[in-house]
């Protein structure tokens, strides 16, 4: 197992959601104490205040499903990669980056670094992300195009925001879209009062405290791109003048004034086809991929780490089959591409429509609809 990353907590401090399918899978992967240590870690979903729908001012549009009975946890991405990375042990070898891929004279892979030096092996599994030398080979080409939306992201203490507005977000996780796609996402976690297993002597969280993660997002354009390339306080202040560009009231955007400049970082969306039969569009055979290597998919859903863990386990269950190998992966990428196109479809529904406000038409409807719609929900609200 070969990683480029030469440090498994060098990564973003956000947080993955893992619904029950995906934890089924994991257990799958790795022995019962890293699951009990990555429970301890996490945040459970059934204890958190039902989700919420804002407008750009800050009125309630609507409320997420019951989540009381959810078995789904959200847990830091450094949390999780250290767990992962402990599980694999001797057989994970950082700061091996691959250069390219190759087949020798006996049919077998070869896999290239980029301190030329190479191995052979049996099967060749691509699990490198959205930018994939692996699925790049098979396919010939990128297996994902950028999905219209720029994305920044930050972390934000609780305790850090006003009285009125933890009141108003709460123990949450909420979503507000404005016209010109302007939108905010704000996650909650508490990996310490609401644990999914309460066995503080296992926690590994890094998050220690309830913490909002939030997540600007914008249309890519001229007007954004130069975003990309501030960093800190700049970047912070940046995203606040092209929220208030867009009239957002300023309550809602205390998240992102009072984040640790430090912590906000941009991403952009890549987003894989929506169409199943579109994805993993090469011959069965001994190199193959997973996760956004192939459905490379917008956070939008909640949906892209929980896949390629999924994944992972389908592929180990098809391998421990009597079949050849062409066969086991052949199997395994119809299952691959199924999921893939589902996990898709669900993240690209809220990408869509935050690119449907960045028209003229779209820009108008949002503003002039979102306040009839929170008169409505206040009046059924005021009538139960």
């Amino acid at each position: 197992m070969f990683d480029r990353d030469t440090d498994v907590a060098a990564t973003g401090g956000y947080h993955i959601t893992l619904d029950e399918r995906a934890q089924s899978a994991l257990r799958r992967l790795v022995a019962p104490e890293i699951m009990r240590r990555l429970l301890a870690s996490s945040s459970a979903l059934r204890l958190r205040d039902r989700d919420m729908f804002w407008d750009y001012r800050g009125r309630v549009l609507g409320h997420g499903p019951d989540l009381s009975g959810s078995a789904s946890i959200d847990v830091d991405r450094i949390t999780l990669r250290t767990l992962l990375a402990e599980a694999a042990g001797e057989d994970l070898h950082l700061g091996r980056a691959v250069s390219g891929i190759a087949v020798d004279e006996h049919g077998m892979p070869r896999v290239m670094f980029a301190d030329g030096t190479s191995v052979t092996a049996d099967l060749v599994v691509g699990a490198d992300g959205t930018h994939s030398v692996v699925a790049r080979y098979l396919a010939a080409g990128p297996t994902s195009h950028p999905a219209g939306i720029i994305g920044f992201s930050g972390r934000t203490p609780r305790a850090g925001l006003t009285a009125a507005e933890r009141h108003r977000l709460g123990t949450r996780s909420s979503m507000a879209i404005g016209p010109r796609g302007a939108a905010l996402y704000v996650g909650f976690l508490d990996p310490v009062g609401n644990a999914a297993l309460d066995a503080p002597e296992l926690s590994t969280s890094i998050t220690t405290g309830p913490t909002y993660i939030w997540g600007a997002m914008f249309p890519e354009s001229a007007r954004t791109d130069f975003l990309r390339d501030l960093h800190g306080t700049a970047l912070r202040t940046a995203l606040l003048d092209r929220f208030r560009e867009h009239r957002w009231a300023g309550h809602t955007l205390e998240v992102i004034a009072r984040t640790d400049p430090g912590s906000v970082a941009a991403f952009r969306f890549n987003a894989a086809s929506t169409r199943a039969a579109d994805l993993t569009p090469w011959a069965a055979g001994r190199i193959t991929a997973l996760g956004d290597a192939v459905h490379a998919t917008p956070p939008t859903a909640g949906m892209g780490a929980g896949a390629a863990i999924q994944d992972a386990a389908d592929l180990l269950a098809q391998l421990d089959g009597t079949t050849a190998i062409t066969d086991a992966i052949g199997r395994y990428e119809a299952q691959l591409r199924q999921r893939g196109g589902e996990v898709l479809t669900a993240a690209m529904k809220t990408v869509r429509l935050i690119l449907a406000t960045d028209t003229t038409l779209g820009a108008v409807a949002t503003a002039a609809l979102s306040p009839v719609v929170a008169a409505a929900t206040r009046l059924r609200r005021s009538q139960k």
